[in-house]
């Protein structure tokens, strides 16, 4: 089995209000420096061995299901 993370995270520019929360909080709680804060997800799984191109498979499960590419990027690690 090979171990895939997905990295998921807004496009540069779309508003990210639970990055915002974030950065507030943590200014909040006396960490002044804080600045741009961005909140993303991560995806792990495992994927069979038997797939011939891995990156290629994972890639079309970003683009159909785990990213809204419209206004998500994202970043394929595979172990």
């Amino acid at each position: 089995m090979a171990k895939v993370k997905v990295h998921v995270f807004l496009k540069p520019g779309v508003l990210d209000v639970q990055g915002k929360a974030v950065e507030g909080a943590l200014q909040g709680l006396g960490w002044g420096g804080v600045a741009n804060a961005r909140v993303g997800k991560l995806i792990e799984f495992d994927l069979a061995d038997d797939v011939a191109d891995k990156e290629a498979e994972v890639k079309r499960m970003c683009e159909t299901l785990l990213a809204n590419t419209v206004i998500e990027s994202y970043k394929i690690e595979i172990a």
